[in-house]
């Protein structure tokens, strides 16, 4: 089982629909998380130490995680996917830009 965790600021939109369309996957346990103090569901450093994979949607989101958890980090691959906060939750745009960016990266079944 892979454990992913998909991180953004709010935890609102981006990051919780990442959460809810590769839940579905075989093999995959999915998480997600937000950076600012006021996100829905705000970093806590178990998700962290949890997590066999990172992905962030935006670079600033990897240097902030750096910068605020980078002791509870294990060496686990950081990946940013570049998908600006221009989407709704489970947009279907979202949805596939989702799918291309982030199914690359997940190990093979």
């Amino acid at each position: 089982m892979q454990r992913i965790l998909f991180l953004c600021s709010q935890n609102r939109l981006r990051s919780p629909t990442a959460e809810h369309v590769f839940a579905q996957y075989d093999g995959l346990e999915c998480d997600s998380a937000g950076l600012h103090e006021s996100a829905d569901v705000y970093l806590h450093p178990e998700q962290l130490q949890w997590a066999d994979l990172i992905f962030v949607m935006e670079r600033a989101h990897r240097s902030k995680l750096l910068k605020k958890f980078k002791n509870h980090l294990n060496g686990q691959r950081i990946i940013s996917l570049d998908i600006a906060d221009n989407y709704d939750y489970l947009e279907p745009a979202l949805i596939e830009l989702l799918k291309a960016k982030v199914t690359p990266h997940l190990r093979r079944q």
